[in-house]
């Protein structure tokens, strides 16, 4: 039974202060993460354009966006000049990378990719993910392995490049189990590990869901482990800060369930590649979400039975 920690750090905030918080708990869990890094500008202030998108307003009142990423944080790139993220904290994340832990690509600005990439033209995605490529294996003197995309959102140029990039395997997407990418018909040889349990931020506030009893909820959906595993994605600048607490009764939990805490590339390893079911990716919503993000589309319909 193994259950990967994928870990999504989207800002200076978070790689600077949430980061080493949780390595420190996961050592003491002797549990391993998979760890995504921003890489490039920290420009969160511009996100604020996000206020448009249908349901954000909503999902912003009930998670407290203000208390988890500071004033500060909010006006990066707007009234702040943005920090440059892997320039500064370059030595957290090798730190990370020498306690153990897998290290990948999360993007270059997380907020210009998040905002940007759906409707990009391939030269404007090949120079994002070649700035992230280039950035990695300036800080970790080694090319990057894994991807995971800025709030599961890609587009077809993008796919490519996992597969052109040299990746190993990528995990841009919602799912229920490993799977082959298939793109307009067109097969992405670079497969699939989907997060396949909701966040916390997607269940806080939603059917009497509260940051109290919200490790509940979740232990109750991994109750059975799927065969290949379960993927949980959670944030440097959640469960790394004022989640913390939150986070430690998971780890606690899935623990007592039985399940081995590892990376996204200890769910990769036994796979065979040829093997793999190929999926269409498609762009949907999912509850607890503003917008569309790619989900592997023939299990869409089990996705939306999740409890939100």
């Amino acid at each position: 039974m193994k259950l990967a920690l994928k870990i999504d750090v989207d800002t200076y905030r978070g790689t600077l202060h949430g980061v080493p918080r949780l390595v420190e708990t996961l050592n003491g869990f002797e549990a391993q993460a998979t760890f995504l890094f921003s890489l490039g500008p920290d420009h969160t202030g511009r996100a604020i354009k996000r206020m448009l998108r249908p349901g954000f307003l909503k999902k912003v009142s009930r998670t407290s966006v203000a208390s988890h990423y500071g004033l500060q944080t909010l006006l990066y790139g707007t009234l702040l000049p943005g920090p440059d993220i892997g320039r500064n904290c370059a030595d957290i994340m090798r730190a990370v990378r020498n306690a153990g832990h897998e290290v990948g690509i999360h993007s270059w600005d997380h907020v210009k990719w998040q905002d940007g990439v759906e409707n990009a033209a391939a030269a404007w995605v090949e120079n994002e993910m070649g700035r992230a490529k280039a950035r990695f294996e300036e800080i970790f003197g080694s090319a990057p392995k894994t991807h995971g995309a800025a709030g599961w959102q890609m587009n077809p140029h993008a796919l490519r490049l996992t597969q052109r990039l040299g990746f190993a395997y990528a995990s841009d997407t919602r799912g229920t189990h490993p799977f082959m990418p298939v793109c307009n018909g067109e097969v992405i040889l670079c497969p699939q590990l989907p997060t396949t349990l909701p966040t916390l931020d997607e269940l806080i506030g939603v059917n009497g869901v509260t940051v109290d009893n919200v490790h509940e909820h979740l232990l109750k959906l991994t109750l059975e482990a799927p065969p290949q595993g379960h993927v949980f994605t959670l944030h440097a600048e959640l469960e790394g800060m004022k989640l913390l607490p939150v986070f430690e009764r998971l780890l606690t939990g899935w623990r007592a369930q039985g399940y081995e805490l590892s990376t996204t590339q200890a769910l990769f390893k036994p796979l065979d590649a040829a093997e793999l079911p190929r999926h269409e990716v498609i762009r949907a919503e999912l509850p607890g979400r503003s917008g569309t993000l790619m989900l592997q589309g023939d299990e869409f319909l089990a996705l939306q039975k999740l409890p939100a």
